[in-house]
């Protein structure tokens, strides 16, 4: 089958054309935003890459077109392919048709957390043998893929709340009736297309009524907000997790799953259940949302029959996932990170687990307010505190913002300042790094190619600094 995907450089659109490739089918697909690690993935898998929405890449016609939920009508793809009848649906139905029926799925959801978490339980599942497979909406390092078809009945799926198509505005996670589920968080997000935190949590609920009694969902035991949709009504069994709270102290004492940290930056912790003591965790993940995150995959993977010793074990050589707190470089003492956070709560999280981990080194927090939420300035009230871990903090303000950033940052406890030109943005960087600096840039998108030209420049700085 040939199968066309618009809006292939997506995060979920181009891990769905790899399961399909590697399945078999002819694969093509096209989109106007192509940079890695994703344009890289697809370029290796042999996928045909199509630059913008010409309806002449319709020649031949495909037997079936898969449409990305950023596509919307007017589109001239979209428009040519609903004038010609051609057969289509969304990305997450397509997924569920072809590929998760016959499927024990473990789907993990939650506003944040759910990239790193998925990689987790997929790889602890891999340690222990089982082979799955997985849809992921980021590359975890231990597969640098973020989907494969696997080679056992066990399909790891990060499960995203936000809408399947144009056509299809319930949240993709409805589609994927999982056995196994994880509630990591919930937030209001997604303002662009919920009205409300009460209309979000409609569709989480929407996700539990598809999870059957024999399923298992975990959740924390302090999100009030998750909760709430509980309370709506619940058919499967529950097992809760308590989680760190003010360094070592544990909030949700007599939780089903808990931690007990060793470390503060989450980089050393002990997991019990019910009481008793499962194994412990070492690893080079920090923050103590890493430590929950990993407590929820290790919860999850025992549904499917691993041993927490075992899921521990697999922990300890989990090595990440890639715009999520990655190392990009270390140049002269400078180090210069890459994630993917782009809502206060991340932003805040990310730089308790940097300022854990290096003390008082030097933070430089480069920050993108890049999302759909972010541009309609819901949070914005929030920005600043967010970032008061840092030392210093540089904010980008692109042209499709209407408000403005520099009133909502100015009041902060953390200096501030705002930069609407890439290459002045990375003038002020290099002014602020110096000694031992780690510069942590957060942005859910390409963010220009600031990451590599800002690594570019600290390296003709440090040559030149060592020819005087």
């Amino acid at each position: 089958m040939h199968i066309h995907i618009l809006g292939v450089c997506g995060t979920f659109m181009g891990s769905l054309a790899q399961l399909a490739k590697t399945s078999g089918h002819h694969v093509s697909g096209c989109d106007t935003n192509v940079y890695p690690p994703m344009s890289t993935q697809l370029e290796k898998a042999g996928i045909e890459l199509i630059e913008g929405y010409d309806p002449k890449q319709f020649s031949p016609i495909p037997d079936l077109v898969v449409i990305g939920n950023a596509l919307s009508r007017g589109n001239p793809a979209v428009e040519y392919v609903l004038d010609n009848r051609i057969p289509y649906t969304s990305g997450p139905q397509w997924l569920c048709d072809y590929f998760l029926k016959e499927k024990w799925v473990l789907a993990v959801a939650g506003t944040h957390g759910k990239t790193t978490t998925s990689s987790m339980l997929a790889w602890i599942l891999e340690y222990a043998g089982m082979k799955p497979g997985f849809l992921i909406g980021g590359v975890p390092n231990n597969f640098d893929v973020s989907a494969r078809l696997g080679d056992s009945p066990f399909f790891v799926v990060e499960a995203d709340e936000y809408d399947s198509a144009f056509f299809d505005k319930r949240s993709k996670f409805v589609h994927y009736r999982p056995r196994t589920a994880i509630l990591n968080n919930l937030e209001f997000d997604h303002a662009d297309i919920f009205a409300d935190l009460n209309a979000i949590q409609t569709q989480f609920h929407h996700f539990v009524r598809t999870i059957p009694s024999k399923g298992l969902v975990v959740t924390p035991s302090d999100d009030e907000n998750i909760q709430n949709v509980l309370d709506r009504g619940c058919w499967s069994e529950l097992q809760s997790m308590g989680t760190p709270f003010k360094g070592k102290e544990c909030k949700g004492k007599g939780s089903d799953w808990e931690l007990s940290l060793t470390e503060a930056d989450g980089s050393v912790f002990s997991v019990s259940l019910q009481g008793k003591r499962q194994g412990s965790v070492r690893w080079g993940q920090t923050g103590v949302h890493n430590a929950a995150n990993g407590l929820a995959a290790i919860a999850a993977a025992r549904h499917v029959g691993v041993k927490p010793a075992v899921a521990c074990e697999a922990l300890c050589q989990f090595k990440g996932v890639k715009r999520r707190m990655e190392k990009l470089a270390t140049i002269n003492g400078i180090s210069v990170y890459d994630d993917f956070a782009h809502h206060p709560t991340a932003i805040a999280t990310t730089m308790e687990g940097v300022r854990n981990k290096v003390g008082s080194e030097k933070v430089i927090a480069v920050i993108e307010p890049r999302s759909n939420t972010m541009k309609l300035g819901i949070h914005k009230s929030e920005l600043a505190e967010s970032t008061k871990l840092a030392d210093q903090v540089f904010w980008y303000q692109p042209d499709n913002i209407d408000w403005s950033l520099a009133e909502v940052v100015s009041g902060g406890a953390v200096p501030a300042k705002v930069v609407d030109d890439i290459d002045t943005l990375i003038k002020h960087t290099l002014k602020a790094a110096d000694g031992l600096t780690h510069i942590v840039v957060m942005s859910n998108g390409g963010f220009s190619g600031f990451h590599g030209k800002l690594i570019t420049a600290l390296e003709k700085r440090h040559s030149l600094e060592e020819k005087t």
